[in-house]
Order: C-alpha cells, then structure tokens, then sequence
C-alpha cells in the first residue's frame, strides 16, 4: 500500500499522542491491513491458523480470500470481525455475568452482537439495537446467522432506551465516530475526517451515552468503544461519564506482549503495536440508584392450539415459548418473556428469540433462521447434502434440481451445515432462501472453493 496522505490537523493532533513513535505509526498506517475472523461455537477449524490472544474464539488469516464465496460464511460458521474490536471479550470476562441482560445501543453490522452472545450462551439475553433502518436489516441478519436464541433485534432512537430504566446489567456502545482508526482499511474515512467532525461525533457520542447511563441497573456496566485514536472522543468523554454521573472507571489485567497501551481512562489499540486497527474501550461502572426503574410485568405464558406443530422444530422445546408476531411464529426463552414484553412495548422490535415458521394455509413454512439456530431439532426435517456449486446457486436463491430427494420441504446443507430450506416439488425445488440476503455478485466459472477454516 502506498503511504497514506493524512490531513494537516489529523498530524497535529495525533503527534503529541503518539510521541516519539510517530514515524513507527506512520509508517503501520501504510501496511496492508489485517484480515482475521472470529469463530462460531456451532463450528470447528479444520487448519491451523493464528489465533488473537485477547480472544479465544479469534484467528488471524494470511490473506483476505473471497468470503462471499464460502457457504460457510453464510451459514453464521465464522464471522469477519476486525481484531481489536474482540478486545470487549476481556471486559465481559472480567466483569459481566453469563446470566446478565445486556444492551448492545449501536449494533449494526452485529459482529460485537454476535461475539457477547456467545459469551451469554444460553443463560443470558442480549437486547442489540440500530437506529438505522437498512443497519437494523444486516443486524437481524447477522445474529439470525449467528445462531443464539438469546437474542431481540431493535431498531430505536437511542434516547428510546430510557424508557427501559435500570433494566441492563451491562450495556455496550460502540459509538459513531470519526473513524481515524480505520485510515488504512478505508481511505474514504480519510477523506471525510476533519476536526469540525469529530466535534459532532463528541457531541453524538455523549448524548448516546446519556441514555446509555439511565438504562444501566445500579453496579452495571458501561463498555465504551470507538475505532478513533483522538482523546476528545475516548479519554474526554469517558471523564465526562465520571464528572457527570459519577461513573467509577475500571481496568483490566492485561499481557503486556498484547501490546495494547493503557491510558488512566482506557486502553487503546494503534497499529504500530497490536495486531489491529485503532480502537479504544474504556469500562465504567455505574454507582449510584436507578430513580425510577422500569418495573417488569409478570412473565405471561401463551398457548396457542395453532402454534404446536412448531413444538418439534426445536430441541428441548419445554423452555421456550412459541409466539406469533407479525405472521411469523418464534421461540423465545420463557424465563425472559416479561422482558421481551417490556421491550415490544416501548421499542420497535424486527426479530426476536429463533424465528421457526410462518403459517400458509395448513402449511408452516420453515424459517431461514430456524435452519441456523443451534437449537434446530434436525431430527424433525429431511436434508440434503450439497456440493459447493449447489450451495452458491442455492445462496442465489436459484431453484435446484433434487430428484432423487424426498418431497416437501428439505433442510440444504453444506459440509453437514445448514444453509436454508427448499420446498421439494419433484420436478425442482422452490428456494425459500431469503431473498434479501441472496448473493449478488456475478461469479467467475473458474473460480475455485475458498478455504477459509
């Protein structure tokens, strides 16, 4: 990569930051980029690969192959996710529960979503939110993939999120920001940068944090992330959260060959000295009482006749409620329906819990998330094994032709991993794949299967 042209007033900022090590700075801004992934526990590596050392399920690649062209990538197996952003494992480690109720304010595209919900496992709930609406669509996506119950998707107004008072014992935001830790992998990012800017984010990021504060229970937890290496937007504001509501701020014991640089207000990621972009976390706990918390509802069960035939598409359906909301019918954890409940009343709900089926007459339809769920009861669906050509025209959503297959709807799967279903007609199968998640790009027939993991 050539030597990036950074702004004057980006230099005179960072200079003074960065010390002597300003040309070993300079110069890492110039190199390629690192690729790395992080890995789905519904999944396993099958090569050896470099791992991230602040996060066990991270890897680093040698190079940046053709993800779209890999079903497994599509099938929530792994998910691209930029390294130092794993960094928020060592603070969920180190101070949040698996059982804990956790926002995540600015979600989109999910890859931090994905990664606490993984930590959660199937104790604790995750609510993720995106004002944006397409973003709100990736997101539901993404933790759809992904796999984990634990899960409801919002698409509010972070101001939305004080009417849930106290209800969070730990809330992450990963704040809009100038993005100057993503120099090298976006030069756009260059482009748009300017001192006015991050004057706006600052302002931005304090009003989300705001609301941040009012949804944490007493003794919860603030994770606060930027990709952006100035101090108005990390260090600033993190002793704004301190002189304003009297956050008290935490740390972490780290390894020292991380080489990740400790601040009195947080750590920071540059990439003369970590394996990764930019990246700031501090972590911040919330002392004082909630004024007025939200008060849950008594956890409702729901029976519904019509939504049984669904009971089997589930494993251990006995601890999940089936629910129908907006034609679609889900599963959702019973011991966090009075939450669900809070959350339905009070923000805009896209997806909630494992999405099983929609009702067509006397048909359920399967739902694509059902097929990625790791509580898919695979037992109660015939599959197909597919080779790589038929999943990527699959992943189209183009029909496939399975004559020797039973009829009726089949379970696609790819390396005994499941990517969808088809309605199995006989003469050809109707794809069911979603079609806005289809892949789009014109393919080369002489492309050859990546191997990612």
């Amino acid at each position: 990569m050539n030597k990036l042209s950074l702004p004057d007033d980006f230099i005179a900022q960072m200079q003074p930051i960065i010390g002597d090590d300003w040309q070993q700075f300079e110069a890492a801004l110039s190199l390629e980029p690192m690729v790395s992934i992080r890995m789905n526990d519904k999944c396993s590596l099958t090569q050896s690969l470099k791992p991230v050392p602040w996060c066990p399920q991270g890897f680093y690649l040698e190079k940046r192959p053709n993800f779209t062209l890999d079903p497994l990538f599509h099938a929530g197996a792994y998910y691209v996710q930029e390294a130092s952003s794993m960094f928020i494992q060592q603070a969920l480690e180190h101070y949040v529960s698996t059982d804990a109720i956790v926002l995540d304010l600015c979600a989109a595209p999910g890859g931090k979503s994905t990664l606490i919900s993984q930590f959660l496992k199937d104790n604790g709930l995750l609510v993720c939110n995106e004002f944006i609406r397409s973003r709100s669509q990736i997101l539901a996506e993404t933790v759809q993939k992904w796999g984990n119950p634990n899960v409801i998707v919002t698409n509010s107004a972070p101001r939305d999120f004080e009417s849930l008072a106290g209800l969070f014992d730990a809330v992450l935001v990963d704040a809009p920001c100038s993005g100057e830790g993503m120099f090298r992998k976006d030069e756009v990012a260059i482009s748009e940068w300017s001192l006015s800017n991050v004057k706006q984010c600052v302002s931005r990021q304090q009003d989300i944090l705001k609301s941040a504060w009012e949804c944490l229970k007493e003794d919860g937890i603030l994770m606060y992330s930027t990709c952006t290496y100035n101090t108005q937007e990390n260090e600033e504001n993190v002793q704004w959260l301190c002189d304003t509501f009297g956050a008290e701020k935490l740390t972490l014991k780290l390894d020292t060959t991380w080489g990740i640089t400790e601040t009195e207000q947080g750590y920071h990621f540059y990439p003369h000295k970590t394996a990764g972009e930019g990246f700031f976390l501090a972590i911040l706990r919330k002392t004082t009482a909630v004024e007025h918390p939200l008060k849950l509802k008594p956890k409702q069960s729901i029976k519904d006749k019509k939504l049984s035939a669904c009971e089997a598409y589930i494993r251990d359906n006995k601890q999940f409620e089936l629910i129908e909301y907006k034609r679609l019918i889900y599963a959702f954890k019973k011991e966090y329906l009075a939450i669900l409940q809070a959350v339905l009343d009070k923000q805009h709900v896209i997806h909630f819990g494992t999405a099983l089926a929609e009702q067509k007459g006397h048909d359920f339809i399967p739902q694509t998330g059902l097929a990625l769920s790791k509580w898919l009861n695979r037992e109660a669906f015939n599959s197909v094994e597919v080779n790589w050509n038929q999943a990527i025209a699959f992943l189209r959503t183009e029909a496939l032709y399975l004559p020797d297959s039973p009829k009726g709807f089949l379970l696609i799967c790819y390396q005994n991993r499941p990517l969808g279903w088809v309605k199995n007609i006989g003469s050809r199968s109707n794809n069911l794949y979603p079609e806005h998640w289809r892949i789009r790009m014109q393919l080369d027939p002489t492309v050859i299967a990546p191997t990612v993991i």
